[in-house]
């Protein structure tokens, strides 16, 4: 009895076993075929091809369509006839295998072909001009990444460098031809933070290149980058601090507006370019919020003391009136002639402020940015506050402008060993 109950058992388990594995791993299988097949119903959408005529990613992989596009598949069998978009020719000047049909397949491209076309019309491989390859790829940071335009015309002269090397060639682009462009410019003795922005440029350079037809394959994918040094700036101290904002005993506008500005940097820790974009508007002085315009077009808002709040007062009631012109428009600081102040004329203003205070070190704008987080730290903000305040959008950035001062180490030190 005790033999036949446990036969039983195990024949319910089996069928329980087949009534529910058995479908759902043909429901597994099912979908893993759905996922692994092209989607006909979506290729047919975007191809005046007919869905007999499609025979898998082979085609339309190779032309990338606009919604009903004429790719000459299917169109007055040209394609049995070894036309590729209506253009007679031979199929071994095409690079492309034969041809062959094979009932409802398409040409198989080997990669070798210079006349197979993308949907912008451009053929791949082909010749292009060194202009309009320029022009295009600065249209595309501008518009369609929207990078800074300081970031534009970088990348511009790194890819005229390249192209400089190749001749003006696109198609000669290869991994070959960009390792010897890094190496020359290692050569020449550029920083290793400036070629590994330089290795990022000819990335995207070749990633578009190969999107619009001009290059077969993409080489930037196989192309390595240097780290960048992690070196820190010189800071000043807060006893040099208090000794650049020292405020100015004249009343001009330019010393009114030199203090504002250096408030505002030193308080704020904000970008050079943020600080001359900023507007009249921008500053909420019933809160002492400043708000900012930062890289990539985000918005935040920081604060700042009652210092910066007294001086920015000063200027926007007994200097900026006396240099308003009829273009100045809602800039915050303005230059002698009323325009809004460029990052020029504020490097200068921090250059010869630092140069009145004995022992401070000789460094930009961006040295007072770098000061202002080190001191925030140093008072005990965490890394976090620290990095919303600079507007990073990662915290391994903050970790670059910033670092734990030597007097903060010994101080904790002596308060935490038991042999200090």
């Amino acid at each position: 009895m005790f033999y036949v109950g446990v036969r039983r058992r195990l024949a319910v388990g089996r069928r329980v076993r087949d009534g529910v594995l058995t479908p759902l791993l043909d429901l597994i299988v099912v979908i893993a075929r759905k996922l692994s097949k092209p989607s006909l119903k979506s290729a047919d959408k975007r191809c005046c091809c007919s869905r007999s005529q499609l025979h898998g990613t082979a085609h339309h992989h190779l032309w990338r369509m606009e919604p009903r596009a004429r790719c000459g598949f299917g169109e007055n069998e040209d394609v049995g006839r070894g036309r590729v978009h209506g253009r007679p020719s031979e199929p071994s000047a095409l690079g492309v295998a034969g041809l062959e049909v094979d009932g409802r397949s398409g040409p198989r491209w080997d990669g070798s072909s210079a006349e197979i076309r993308t949907w912008e019309g451009k053929r791949v491989g082909a010749r292009v001009e060194r202009e309009e390859v320029v022009g295009e790829f600065e249209r595309y940071l501008r518009l369609e990444r929207d990078l800074s335009p300081h970031t534009v015309r970088a990348y511009l002269t790194d890819v005229n460098s390249l192209l400089d090397h190749t001749g003006g060639l696109v198609e000669g682009l290869g991994i070959g031809v960009l390792r010897e462009w890094l190496a020359g410019q290692h050569a020449a003795g550029k920083a290793r933070a400036t070629l590994a922005r330089r290795t990022a440029c000819a990335r995207t350079f070749t990633a578009y290149c190969h999107r619009r037809g001009w290059l077969p394959t993409d080489p930037g994918l196989l192309l390595g980058s240097a780290k960048s040094p992690r070196s820190l700036p010189a800071v000043l101290d807060q006893q040099q601090a208090e000794a650049v904002l020292a405020e100015p005993s004249d009343g001009e506008p330019k010393d009114l507006r030199d203090q504002a500005l250096l408030e505002l940097l030193y308080a704020t820790g904000v970008r050079v370019s943020e600080l001359c974009a900023l507007d009249v508007d921008d500053v909420d002085r019933e809160r002492n919020v400043v708000r900012v315009l930062g890289k990539g077009r985000k918005e935040r808002s920081v604060p700042f003391g009652a210092p910066a709040l007294r001086a920015l007062d000063r200027w926007c009631i007994h200097g900026r009136p006396l240099w308003v012109r009829a273009g100045s428009g809602p800039a915050l600081f303005l230059g002698v002639r009323g325009g809004r102040v460029d990052a020029g004329t504020v490097r200068r203003v921090v250059h010869a402020r630092l140069a009145q205070v004995e022992g401070a070190p000789d460094m930009g704008p961006h040295g007072l940015r770098h000061s202002a987080a080190t001191h925030l730290l140093e008072g005990g903000a965490d890394l976090r506050s620290v990095q919303e305040l600079l507007g990073h959008a990662s915290l391994h950035t903050t970790q670059i402008y910033t670092h734990v001062s030597i007097e903060r180490l010994r101080a904790a030190y002596r308060q935490a060993h038991p042999r200090a």
